[in-house]
């Protein structure tokens, strides 16, 4: 999971950028880097770490320009904590172009081919971003005549571009001495906004953004959501353009993120992602009432923060008392390799503090956003009794995910899915809760698109196995699970490249 930002302004742009970033940064942790164009020229620094590690006075006066694009990265392609992966990637043919992606592609082996062998570009990195970057400069190489680049074959790349590549894709690019370029997937998988403002003197920026918070203190007002297989052109002088780039374009969103990724103040396509979370927390009462013995739970419990507007809407619903059981540092680092369980439960335990008082004696429920691993889930619970609890329950605000993400979002491989070939009650033995309950997916489709009909479906492929892009069969997610999608291509291909990859475990905030 990534966060992508551009802006097209008429003043500098390189604080606006990294506010944006700062806003976007529960998108990833792992990397961060801001491109500027000025004149023909890019100004670019990157590298790993958070935005405010990455970034210094002395690298800030140096990006300068009135337009740029921007990246925050997770891991998803690539499996590499290298800087080499951070975004935004560079081409200079063409045009000098840099891209940004949030998303993952699942035909990337067979682009790497095409771009490889048939195009004879070099590719650098085992990120399928750089992939897609070489894709599309070679369509745009493929359409201009002598030096002169139109809209219109800005526009037809991306329409071949979404003909060739398959997966999901958020994108915003710059092109050297034109303007900035942003483009959806033709299902829309993965969000991408846009924001307008007027200065002083009554011309128009814009801003391209994965959530619409990275807009919130910039004085940018949203303007609407770039539609699925739509592209958005806006030229360095402030000229806007678009046009339906997929004659296959519907809108079905990823789910996943408004359970747990976007921010609760964003909107995306239309959906307040806190109203959606808070919708949850209806349905799954509902379920809490069916099949727990809920009059004998005496209070609710939230594992900060996602699952905080879904809990207390359960509390409400249900008449039970909702308290803050656990306190959550905000200033534990992200743990990256874990050796054994012993440092696993450790890192739990540092992150999340239990306030005794509030579980003595008491039968408690708490809520989390998902259950994904559960060994999170296991080491919440345990903590729950050490601190007195009599009976603990256990309410996922999501369904049991069973299957891999393959459109960008790191998950585990379905052998290390708590809920694989799991029953209910199988799995609260596992993380030794008196009971668990997940959200119905129908209940969770019906919370969300409720919010917005114009949503047509959603891509709920971790929780039902159904992957939009139809090209996800058992072969590939077995390739997926031994690591070896697009490893054993570029090894081929490239085999001087240094694999950069880390085993690190999903003992985060997103691990349950």
């Amino acid at each position: 999971m990534c966060g992508v930002f551009g802006l097209v302004c008429h003043e500098p742009v390189n604080q606006l950028l990294y506010d944006g970033l700062q806003m976007l940064q529960h998108r990833g942790q792992d990397a961060a880097g801001i491109v500027t164009a000025s004149g023909q020229s890019f100004h670019m620094h990157k590298g790993s770490g958070m935005v405010r590690d990455v970034f210094r006075t002395r690298n800030m006066r140096e990006l300068i320009g009135d337009a740029g694009i921007a990246h925050v990265r997770y891991p998803t392609a690539g499996n590499s904590k290298s800087a080499a992966e951070a975004q935004p990637f560079y081409v200079n043919s063409p045009f000098g172009i840099v891209l940004a992606h949030n998303g993952n592609l699942t035909n990337t082996d067979e682009l790497f081919e095409n771009v490889c062998y048939r195009d004879l570009r070099h590719i650098n990195t085992r990120s399928d971003s750089e992939v897609l970057l070489n894709v599309f400069a070679h369509e745009l190489e493929t359409r201009i005549d002598g030096e002169t680049l139109t809209v219109e074959h800005i526009f037809d790349a991306v329409t071949e571009l979404h003909k060739m590549v398959r997966g999901a894709y958020g994108v915003v690019a710059l092109i050297a001495g034109y303007g900035m370029v942003a483009f959806r997937d033709p299902y829309g998988i993965r969000p991408l906004i846009l924001a307008k403002q007027q200065d002083e003197q009554g011309r128009t920026d814009y801003a391209v953004s994965s959530e619409s918070v990275a807009f919130n203190g910039l004085g940018y007002e949203v303007w609407r959501d770039i539609e699925p297989g739509e592209a958005v052109f806006i030229s360095f002088d402030g000229e806007f353009h678009s046009r339906q780039c997929s004659d296959q374009a519907v809108l079905k969103p990823c789910l996943f993120e408004y359970v747990y990724f976007a921010r609760p103040d964003s909107k995306i396509d239309g959906v307040s992602v806190y109203q959606a979370r808070v919708d949850m927390g209806v349905s799954l009462a509902e379920k809490v009432k069916r099949e727990l013995p809920w009059e004998e739970i005496d209070v609710v419990m939230p594992i900060p923060d996602t699952s905080r507007p879904s809990a207390m809407e359960l509390a409400h619903h249900l008449g039970i008392t909702y308290r803050e059981g656990f306190i959550k540092n905000r200033y534990i680092g992200r743990t990256f390799i874990m050796p054994g369980q012993a440092v696993r439960k450790k890192s739990v335990r540092q992150k999340l503090s239990p306030v005794a008082s509030e579980f003595k004696g008491k039968n408690v429920l708490l809520v989390d956003d998902s259950i994904v691993r559960g060994t999170t889930s296991r080491e919440i619970v345990e903590m729950a009794r050490d601190a007195g609890a009599k009976k603990v329950y256990f309410a996922s605000a999501a369904p049991e995910v069973r299957y891999p993400n393959v459109y960008g979002i790191d998950m585990p491989t379905r052998e290390e899915l708590i809920a694989n070939g799991r029953s209910v009650e199988e799995i609260a033995a596992e993380i030794s809760a008196d009971g668990v309950v997940f959200q119905d997916l129908d209940e969770l489709i019906v919370a969300v698109s409720k919010l917005n009909p114009k949503i047509q479906g959603f891509d709920t492929s971790c929780f039902n196995g159904k992957y939009l892009t139809g090209d996800v069969d058992e072969a590939y997610l077995e390739k997926l699970a031994s690591g070896k999608v697009s490893a054993e291509l570029i090894q081929k291909v490239n085999p001087t490249l240094v694999d950069h990859s880390v085993r690190v475990d999903d003992n985060q905030d997103d691990d349950e």
